[in-house]
C-alpha cells in the first residue's frame, strides 16, 4: 500500500488463491487516500446490453468475524459504459468462504467485454454493527413522521 502522513488501522484478511488465479494482482488500493481496492477479473466474458454476468476473481477469503467486504462499482466503468453493480454495496460475509464474484450489470447499450486482469469493482473492508430487535407499542415522535418516499421534496 503506498504510504502517506495518514495512520490507516490495517485489519489482516487470509485470501486464497483458487486454481484459475495462481497469477493475477491481489486487490490493492489505487492510492494512499482511496477507500476501496480494486479487484480485478481472473475470466474473459462480454455482457451484452441489459445482461448481468458474475464475473470471477479466482479468489477466497476470510475475512475476520465482526467485518464485512463490500462490493462496489468503478465510478470510471459507470460513467464510460454504463456498467455497474447491481446490488450495491454487494456484501461479503465473514463465514462465506466461496470464491468471490462480482455481479456486473450492463446498463450501456454496447456489449461489454471484461478482460483477465482488468479492474471490475472495489472492495472495501468495513465493521459490522449486529441489532437486536425491541418491540414496541409506540415509537418516538419526529418531526417526517410517517412521511416515505418523496416526503422530504426535492429542492431544499
Amino acid at each position: 500500500m503506498p504510504s502517506d502522513n495518514h495512520s490507516h488501522p490495517e485489519v489482516p484478511v487470509r485470501v486464497r488463491r483458487l486454481a484459475h488465479n495462481p497469477d493475477l494482482p491481489l486487490p490493492a488500493y489505487a492510492t494512499a487516500g482511496a477507500a476501496g481496492m480494486d479487484v480485478v477479473a481472473a475470466e474473459d466474458v462480454a455482457v451484452a446490453p441489459g445482461a448481468r454476468h458474475a464475473v470471477a476473481t479466482g479468489l477466497a477469503l476470510a475475512i475476520p468475524p465482526g467485518f464485512e467486504i463490500q462490493v462496489r462499482p468503478r465510478s470510471g466503468l459507470a460513467l464510460k459504459h454504463g456498467v455497474t453493480v447491481p446490488n450495491t454495496p454487494g456484501t461479503i460475509d465473514s463465514d462465506y468462504r466461496g470464491e468471490l464474484k462480482v455481479i456486473l450489470i450492463n446498463h450501456g447499450d454496447t456489449c461489454f467485454v471484461v478482460q483477465r486482469g482488468d479492474r471490475i469493482a472495489q472492495l472495501v473492508l468495513a465493521p459490522v454493527t449486529r441489532a437486536t430487535w425491541v418491540e414496541a407499542d409506540e415509537l418516538d415522535h419526529t418531526a417526517r413522521g410517517e412521511g416515505g418516499f418523496g416526503s422530504t421534496g426535492v429542492k431544499s
